[in-house]
């Protein structure tokens, strides 16, 4: 029998950790979203400062995430930084939505979207091979490829935390130097003077789409909702940045190696995601028709599938540019997907180590790492991708996230307040402003959400509300159980 683990093994470095959080940020969405972005906001400028808010809204919450990291560098990171700043509930509610939807959705949505794309290169790979029934269950290629991806990186990072971020540095590496060689092509190729040309006229001049895809300007407070409404992709595209503090007890010198490892991956994505929906205005016009026969008429807005890099791609290569992107997408998802697996079991397993989970979750095995919480994750997220239901429930959390992002912030005041006995080798930058001034963001754009998309808003609501009774029920069993232990005794 194999002896477990007591304590997990400090192996991740600043590089490890640099590579975690870009890895885990650059998935598929950078490829995709501008298309919605831009139909949102309509104007070349516009699409600009969306994704520049983005960057420095992401950049101010991984520095101010970094005092909390650096404080407490737990595995778990924020379910912990919220279970000490408020309540057990709290850190509860956020593992509960993490689990349950945030994590396993995303790994099942990643997983789906490498299956796609390998369908461009590997045409049986599709969602219309249907491969057997289960009454009004259709299961086709494309998911069954996307399970095997997830079984594929569960099994891998049960063996150990030195597979998991020697996978993750290869991919992470490859796909950020790509995004760049992109870039740097982009801005290199004479290409595309007809696209600049119609974008210049435009730079700045809002507008939405329309019921008949038309484009209809907006200025003043409808312009500020079709930011806070576009902002909701960029931000997903930034998303999972945070998830280094999920393994803060893996890594070497984690006071000082989390908050650089925040710092410079959110700083080199920003930069890059800027960069590349430059390359896009460059060859494509932002304002398009559905109907267009071509990439130019199509413009960003109506980017066949939405993608929009491919689009930009096809530019300058011709046909080659949709197997080019594939196998960049591929790779970018696969990396994108063993950080998430990697990360989120840990949460789970602070989790169950308070006893807030199946106790087997809370143990590590022979490798030093939580090896039964990892297979837990891949299980759920499996499901998902048979189920299907994973995007749609994804779409319902947004306002989750946001909530959890502003009250993680917030605990910086608190703890301030509440332990300033614990030592604070680094402290977020600019406080109180710039970390009010990301409350105060994340606030407004909760509010657009809840005017302008109530049916995305109060369903992801309802999935964090159902967690309070069920804290409550295992809280309950947990003592319960604790006592007729000691009375056995």
């Amino acid at each position: 029998m194999l002896q477990e683990e007591t304590s997990f093994r400090k192996r991740v470095n600043l590089f490890d950790g640099v590579m975690f959080v870009s890895g885990s940020m650059i998935g598929s969405g950078i490829f995709i979203v501008s298309a919605d972005i831009a139909r949102n906001v309509g104007s070349p400028g516009w699409l600009l400062m969306v994704w520049l808010i983005t960057g420095i809204i992401t950049i101010i919450g991984a520095i101010s995430y970094g005092e909390l990291a650096a404080m407490m560098p737990n595995v778990g990171g924020q379910y912990v930084f919220l279970k000490e700043a408020y309540h057990p509930l709290v850190g509860f509610l956020f593992g509960w939505t993490t689990f349950l939807v945030i994590q396993c959705g995303s790994i099942a949505a990643v997983a789906v979207g490498f299956a796609k794309f390998s369908g461009v290169l590997i045409p049986w790979i599709s969602e219309k091979n249907i491969l057997f029934s289960i009454g009004p269950l259709k299961v086709n290629t494309t998911q069954i490829v996307a399970m095997a991806s997830i079984l594929f990186l569960t099994w891998m990072n049960t063996r150990g935390i030195v597979t998991g971020k020697t996978v993750q540095n290869i991919f992470s590496s490859t796909k950020v130097i790509v995004l760049l060689g992109f870039i740097i092509l982009g801005i290199l190729i004479s290409r595309g003077a007809e696209a600049w040309n119609i974008n210049r006229e435009i730079f700045w001049d809002a507008s939405r789409t329309g019921p008949d895809n038309e484009n209809i300007p907006i200025s003043g407070l409808m312009l500020v909702a079709a930011v806070g409404m576009a902002l909701v992709g960029s931000l997903f595209a930034s998303d999972a940045w945070y998830n280094i503090t999920f393994i803060s007890g893996e890594v070497i010198n984690p006071r000082k190696v989390v908050p650089l490892s925040l710092l410079f991956g959110t700083l080199i994505v920003s930069v890059l995601y800027i960069l590349a929906n430059l390359v896009y205005i460059k060859f494509l016009p932002v304002r398009g028709t559905p109907e267009g026969m071509t990439v130019l008429e199509r413009g960003i807005q109506f980017a066949t599938d939405d993608r929009v890099a491919t689009s930009a791609m096809s530019v300058v290569v011709g046909d080659y540019a949709a197997i080019i992107m594939a196998v960049f997408i591929m790779i970018s998802t696969f990396g994108c997907n063993n950080g998430l697996v990697i990360s989120g079991a840990r949460v789970y397993y602070a989790m169950a180590r308070d006893g807030l989970f199946f106790k087997r979750v809370g143990e590590l095995n022979s490798r030093g790492v939580p090896g039964f919480a990892i297979a837990v994750q891949g299980l759920w997220s499996i499901l998902l991708c048979l189920s299907g239901t994973y995007s749609q429930l994804l779409d319902y959390v947004i306002f989750a996230v946001l909530l959890f992002f502003a009250l993680t912030i917030l605990s910086i005041f608190i703890l301030r307040k509440k332990r300033p006995d614990i030592p604070r080798p680094y402290k977020a930058f600019g406080y109180p402003v710039v970390p009010a001034l990301y409350i105060l963001t994340t606030v407004v754009i909760m509010i657009i959400l809840l005017i302008f998309k109530p049916g995305y808003t109060f369903p992801g609501l309802g999935i964090v509300i159902l967690g309070i009774p069920v804290f409550y029920i295992w809280n309950s069993y947990r003592k319960k159980n604790n006592h007729d232990i000691k009375r056995s005794l």
